[in-house]
C-alpha cells in the first residue's frame, strides 16, 4: 500500500523524498544510550528533537554513579530520561529505593523501564519486572510513566519451549496492573526486522484484551555483521531471516543495513489502520547514536528535526 505523495527534505546530497506516513510514525520516537556511548556525544541537542525520550541502558557492572550522571546530563539538555531498572541486578528493595531516589533527586527522573535484565542468575531478591512493580516504590516516588518489556517474537528465557505461554501471562499481568493503578504504561519491545510478524503479534495482543501502547524496537543503521551478532545475542526470532537473506547477497554484504523497509511497512499499516496499537518507535542505535539520529533526520522530516535546529 505505497503512499505516493512525498514531501521533499533538503540534505547535503540534495532533495530526499520524505514519506508522510514515516514522518508521522517517527514523531516522538525514543532512543537508547549507555553511559559510555553518551560520553561520545558532545551535545545531544545537535542530533535529537527537543524533549526526546532517552532510555539509559543499565548493563551489568555499570556503576549507578555513571548511570545517574548520564541521566543528569541528558535532563539538563532538555530530554526526558528513562533509565533501565533490570530486576536481576538489583540486590534488594533498599537498593531499588536508593536508585529511584538518586535518579529523582539528582536528575529529576520520573519514569522508568522495568525489565528482568539479561542476567541468568539474579543478584538478589528480584527476578522479574513484576516484582519491581509490586514493591510500590515507583508509585511512592511519584513516577508517572513505567514501561515494561514486550516480545513480538517470544522470549526463550521465559518460554524455552517456544510456547509463549509465560510471556502472555506476564503481559496480561502487566495489563491488569495498568488497569488498577495510576501508572501510565507501555510495552517497549526488542528490535525486529520484519513487519508482518510484528503486526500479527500486536493484533493478537489486542484480541487478547491487552491495550497497552506498543513502542516498537527498531535497530538503527549498522553493519550487517554487527546486527546479526546482536540479534543472536538478544534472541531475535523469525525476523532474523531478513538479515540472513541480506547476508547471501555479496553485493550488499559490506553495505550498512538500514531500517527503511521495516519502518515504512509499519508506518503505512498504521496510516491505513489508525487504531493500530503501535504508538511509537524506539531505536537501538547499534551502529552508533550519530548514525541513527542522522538516519532519522533524513527520513523523518519535521518529526526528527534536532532541538538546535528547531
Amino acid at each position: 500500500m505505497a503512499l505516493l505523495q512525498f514531501k521533499k527534505k533538503t540534505t547535503e546530497t540534495g532533495p530526499k523524498p520524505v514519506n508522510p506516513a514515516v514522518e508521522a510514525f517517527l514523531d516522538g520516537y525514543s532512543i537508547e544510550v549507555m553511559p559510555r556511548t553518551a560520553e561520545k556525544i558532545e551535545d545531544f541537542r545537535d542530533l535529537l528533537p527537543a524533549g526526546t525520550r532517552v532510555y539509559v541502558a543499565h548493563i551489568e557492572g555499570t556503576p549507578i554513579d555513571d548511570m545517574v550522571a548520564t541521566a543528569k546530563r541528558l535532563a539538563a539538555e532538555g530530554f526526558r530520561v528513562m533509565p533501565h531498572f533490570p530486576a536481576r541486578i538489583i540486590k534488594d528493595a533498599a537498593t531499588l529505593n536508593d536508585w529511584i531516589s538518586r535518579y529523582q533527586g539528582e536528575a529529576g527522573v520520573d519514569q522508568a523501564l522495568l525489565l528482568a535484565g539479561g542476567v541468568d542468575k539474579p543478584h538478589g531478591d528480584f527476578h522479574s519486572s513484576m516484582q519491581l512493580l509490586e514493591t510500590g516504590l515507583f508509585d511512592k516516588a511519584g513516577f508517572t510513566r513505567l514501561h515494561v518489556a514486550g516480545h513480538p517474537e517470544g522470549n526463550k528465557d521465559i518460554d524455552p519451549d517456544g510456547s509463549d505461554k509465560n510471556v502472555m501471562d506476564a503481559v496480561r499481568w502487566k495489563q491488569s496492573f495498568n488497569e488498577r493503578t495510576d501508572a501510565d504504561m507501555a510495552l517497549a519491545t526488542q528490535f525486529c526486522f520484519e513487519a508482518a510478524p510484528v503486526i500479527k503479534w500486536a493484533d493478537a495482543l489486542k484480541d487478547a484484551g491487552v491495550d497497552l501502547p506498543i513502542h516498537i524496537g527498531v535497530a538503527g543503521p549498522a553493519k550487517l555483521q554487527t546486527l546479526i551478532k546482536f540479534s543472536i545475542a538478544c534472541g531475535v526470532g523469525a525476523s532474523l531471516r531478513v538479515l540472513q537473506k541480506r547476508a547471501k547477497d555479496v553485493t550488499k554484504l559490506l553495505l550498512p543495513f538500514e531500517p527503511d523497509q521495516f519502518i515504512t511497512d509499519l508506518a503505512e499499516h498504521k496510516a491505513a489502520h489508525p487504531d493500530f496499537n503501535i504508538e511509537r518507535v524506539h531505536f537501538f542505535p547499534l551502529g552508533g547514536i550519530k548514525t541513527n539520529a542522522n538516519w532519522a533526520i533524513e527520513n523523518g522530516g519535521s518529526s526528527a528535526l534536532p532541538a538546535n535546529q528547531q
